[in-house]
C-alpha cells in the first residue's frame, strides 16, 4: 500500500508564496514520477508539475517560472514552491506518483491539501 500526506497549503495573499510539501511511504519502485494536480470545483484535474527519480522536471505552461518541483528519493518527498500567487491559483492540490509495473502505469494520489490565494 502506498501512502501519499501532502502539507503545506493554506492562505495566502496574491503575490505570496507557499511551499507545499509530500511524503510518500509504502512500497513503489524507485523508478518513478512524483508531481502536483490541482483542483476547483466543477472542473477536471489539471497537472501543476512532475519530476522522476532523476531530478528531470516539467511544469505546466501557467505555472512555469514561478513554481518550482523538487525531491528527495533517499527521503521519497516532493516539493513545491509556489511564488507570485494569484488568485487563480486557488484550487485543492494533489500529490501523485505514478510508476511502471509489469508495463502498465500504476499511479497514486494524496488526499490533497487545500491552497487560497486572496485578491
Amino acid at each position: 500500500q502506498v501512502q501519499l500526506v501532502e502539507s503545506g497549503g493554506g492562505l495566502v495573499q496574491a503575490g505570496g508564496s507557499l511551499t507545499l510539501s509530500c511524503a510518500a511511504s509504502g512500497s513503489f519502485n524507485s523508478l518513478n514520477t512524483m508531481g502536483w494536480f490541482r483542483q476547483v470545483p466543477g472542473k477536471q484535474r489539471e497537472l501543476v508539475a512532475l519530476i522522476n527519480q532523476a531530478g528531470v522536471s516539467d511544469y505546466a505552461d501557467a505555472m512555469r517560472g514561478r513554481f518550482s518541483i523538487a525531491r528527495n528519493n533517499s527521503k521519497n518527498t516532493v516539493n513545491l514552491q509556489m511564488n507570485n500567487l494569484k488568485p487563480e491559483d486557488t484550487a485543492e492540490y494533489y500529490c501523485n506518483l505514478y510508476e511502471y509495473r509489469d508495463s502498465m502505469k500504476v499511479e497514486y494520489w494524496g488526499r490533497g491539501t487545500q491552497v487560497t490565494v486572496s485578491a
